[in-house]
């Protein structure tokens, strides 16, 4: 009986240290670092992210052909 008590005990030490207060359950998009509730935010996100990484090298040799 002691030592379930021991166990237990130590069993919700170590939930709490591990940050399981941080789990959302299985939320779809729950570990994301945005929302995606908003459809069109989340469209503006996308545009944005992949517009920059597909963008800046054409940027940067139009810059360097103008440049003298």
């Amino acid at each position: 009986m002691l030592s379930r008590q021991i166990v237990r005990n130590f069993m919700t030490t170590v939930a709490r240290r591990s940050g399981a207060d941080d789990f959302h359950g299985g939320v779809p998009g729950g570990n994301l670092p945005f929302g995606i509730n908003n459809r069109y935010k989340l469209t503006a996100y996308f545009i944005f992210f992949f517009g920059t990484g597909l963008g800046v090298p054409y940027l940067l040799v139009r810059h360097q052909l103008l440049k003298k």
